[in-house]
């Protein structure tokens, strides 16, 4: 028995599935006996089986006690409107396929809008397709409601009382661990510096990067190991994978080895910005470990600013000896504390977003806001679906894939005269209810589940011989296994036990033996056949070139917003036209990122053997993400500056392009081997020659009348310090690309 939780575990480590699986073992087998021999309604013991299934077994809201139960409450009272519809609109083929069309595609394009609208939707869909594909009189509409609210109200209660969920979730605890220990590292480099001691060959400090390392390792590990996928299902879990990816980030930066050149002048403003950038990271793991503080990190980041800003007047207020080389070299230990300072910016937006999303009201969770003050170009609605409204969308063609498949298998159903026309339906849905876009292996692992289930079925049912009571006794061991099969075992065999599970169903109701069975089996066929239609046109190519076409966009808009930054930057200090503020890049690079994301959630949620290593799909993701933030680091680099243009510095201007346009096109052409099967690019070689004409061009701006440094020097060799971490970041795409390809 030991052995048996072990294995469980290993698999379903928080233990969700189990406990879904056993409230569903109690609340559907009481359910439906009450139904059938209580009530004796065959009508309401049939929804409240289905309804069972849908509203335990199907959806799984997060959040704290409350938060599941007013989500519960919202989800019966969706799905009782759902079956007044489905049931008005079954009278006719035509009012059915056309209602059939609209509420899909509402249904599954909503979680772009609501995530809880995107958890719950299987479970939606269930509640309409039912009442949908049975024609029956509208009287009937009491009985269909009454078994509906009964599960409604005994799911409700099963929240409360029957093993109720923590409301922790396994990753958070992970990445606020990783923040602890890389703050921890930052000080303790300023104390480094600030006392003399090399940051090389420095054992204390070697020994914090190690465990450091080691728990942005156990993190990645969790997110990328385990069945837990915080993949976008609500605000808070969004921002918890953006924290992942700056996170790594923000190690990446960490581990490049910082440039030692001995005590210079503006060692203090340096350890200022990196001490102020530490407190910010330490309470923000604070904020992470918490639970149910809404606070925000105004103050810590504030001091942050003030001096970075600080920082910035220093080093523009230096003293220019020596060479420029000399001088460039002397600024990498500036530019690395504004790349931490502008990484660590961005981490604590995204803890205080995860944490002022938990502090929400319901209404607002609902329609999807965003907390207060943290407004966005996409987090209203509109913005939502703009981003979305664009055919390479994974959402969007998952939404009319899915209108299309279930409106077909209708149409379907109700043409060749199928005895049970929702079992063709169900058949579909099986399929659908995958957030991949594996069609084609999703319906023959439900055809094969389903005969693997009819078989087995066809067994119990021979072997019991008619006695009813061995198949109550029966039907909550099925409904556990069925439950937890698909996580625990394969999609495949949850598939068979649901065949299993609705055969002991049927029995019970209306004893006709193996024969249920087969005619389920038929439909199922029928609806699996349908959704393998749908599915070859409008995603003919599965879920891995889905994704593979979402890094394409993604890497393809932010180089292109990557390019317009520096351009924006480097032609503010030319005496000629500066280039506008890339508002329709950043827009599209977002919106990129938005579909991207979305994608990667998809692709995270598939069942089955992922060609793609999830570590070398989730690298991907978090390049795009860094190539965004260099480029957002850029204009806000740029932003701050007075524009005010002394002098001709074209030269340095056509440097900066020349080196940063290589880059760009590198990523672009990466995306391209990525989603269109393209030749991968060669890895960008490091340019020395271009490094000595560019110091050459910056050398007479880089100081004043008085030899001291200007603002534009410095942001020109910072403009060109994110072009070569840039250029670095290729290197680590390069291995991902070279490696799949």
């Amino acid at each position: 028995m030991t052995s048996i939780l072990r294995w469980i575990r290993e698999r379903d480590p928080e233990l969700n599935t189990v406990r879904k699986g056993a409230r569903a073992a109690v609340i559907m087998p009481a359910a439906f006996a009450f139904s059938d021999l209580v009530v004796g309604n065959p009508v309401m013991s049939m929804y409240a089986s289905f309804g069972s299934f849908a509203l335990l077994l199907m959806v799984d809201f997060s959040g704290s006690t409350r938060d599941r139960l007013t989500a519960q409450f919202w989800l019966v009272l969706a799905g009782t409107v759902l079956i007044a519809v489905g049931t008005l609109a079954s009278h006719a083929v035509v009012t059915a396929v056309l209602t059939t069309v609209a509420v899909t595609f509402l249904i599954l394009f909503s979680g772009v809008v609501s995530s809880v609208l995107a958890g719950a939707s299987t479970a939606l869909l269930v509640s309409f397709v039912l009442p949908v594909t049975i024609p029956a009189p509208l009287s009937s509409l009491d009985d269909r409601l009454y078994g509906w609210w009964l599960v409604g109200a005994a799911s409700m209660a099963a929240i409360v009382l029957l093993w109720p969920a923590p409301t922790r979730d396994p990753l958070r605890p992970k990445i606020a661990r990783a923040l602890t220990l890389l703050a921890e590292r930052i000080k303790l480099e300023v104390e480094c510096v600030s006392g003399g001691l090399p940051l090389s060959r420095n054992p204390p400090l070697r020994a914090l990067a190690e465990e450091g390392d080691e728990a942005v390792q156990e993190m990645k590990s969790t997110f990328w190991d385990t069945p837990y996928r915080p993949a976008g299902l609500t605000t808070t879990g969004r921002a918890e994978v953006r924290l992942a990816g700056q996170v790594v980030w923000l190690h990446s930066v960490l581990r490049r080895e910082p440039f030692e050149s001995g005590p210079g002048p503006i060692d203090p403003a340096v350890c200022a910005v990196e001490t102020a950038a530490a407190e910010v990271l330490e309470r923000a793991a604070e904020l992470l470990d918490s639970t149910g503080r809404a606070e925000r990190l105004d103050s810590e980041t504030r001091r942050l600013l003030e001096a970075r800003q600080a920082m910035e007047r220093e080093v523009t207020g230096a003293q220019v000896t020596g060479d420029a080389a000399a001088f460039v070299a002397s600024l990498e230990p500036s530019f690395r504390a504004q790349e931490i300072s502008f990484a660590i910016s961005a981490i604590a937006a995204n803890v205080e977003i995860a944490t002022a999303a938990e502090a929400r009201s319901w209404r607002d969770r609902f329609l999807g806001r965003q907390p207060a003050g943290f407004s966005t170009r996409l987090s209203s609605a509109r913005a939502r679906v703009s981003a979305h409204a664009e055919r390479h969308s994974v959402w969007l063609r998952n939404s009319i894939r899915g209108a299309v498949a279930l409106s077909l298998s209708v149409l379907v159903a109700t043409v060749i005269g199928v005895e049970h026309s929702f079992w063709v339906v169900l058949g579909t849905l099986v399929v659908l209810r995958s957030n991949a876009v594996t069609t084609g292996q999703s319906a023959l692992h439900a055809l094969a589940g389903t005969a693997i289930g009819f078989a087995i079925g066809a067994f119990v049912l021979w072997a019991v011989h008619g006695h009813t009571i061995f198949l109550w006794i029966l039907l909550p061991i099925t409904i556990l296994i069925a439950g937890l099969a698909p996580t625990v075992l394969s999609f495949m065999s949850g598939q068979a036990g649901f065949t299993v599970l609705l055969l002991i169903l049927f029995e019970i109701a209306a004893p006709t033996g193996w024969r249920t069975g087969l005619i389920r089996l038929e439909d199922i066929a029928v609806g699996c056949s349908v959704s393998l239609l749908a599915g070859a046109l409008f995603w003919p190519r599965g879920a891995r070139a889905a994704l593979g076409r979402s890094l394409d966009e993604a890497f393809a808009d932010n180089a292109r917003y990557f390019r317009d930054a520096v351009e924006f930057g480097v032609t503010r200090c030319d005496v000629s036209a500066a280039s506008p503020f890339p508002n329709e890049a950043r827009s599209q690079a977002l919106a990129a990122m938005q579909r991207l994301d979305d994608a990667f959630r998809g692709y995270l949620a598939e069942r089955g053997t992922k060609r793609l290593h999830l570590s070398d799909a989730s690298s991907l993701v978090a390049s795009v993400t860094v190539l965004q933030y260099s480029a957002e680091a850029i204009v806000d680099l740029w932003s701050r500056d007075d524009g005010v243009v002394d002098r001709d510095r074209s030269a340095a201007q056509t440097e900066i392009v020349t080196a940063a346009d290589p880059v760009a096109t590198w990523f672009e052409r990466a995306g391209q081997a990525l989603g269109r099967e393209a030749p991968a690019p060669g890895r960008l070689p490091y340019d020395q020659a271009a490094e000595a004409r560019l110091i050459a061009a910056v050398s007479r701006d880089l100081s004043d009348d008085d030899g001291r440094a200007t603002a534009t020097g410095v942001r020109i060799v910072w403009t060109a310090h994110h072009v070569d971490a840039a250029r670095r970041l290729a290197d680590g795409v390069a291995e991902v690309v070279e490696k799949i390809r």
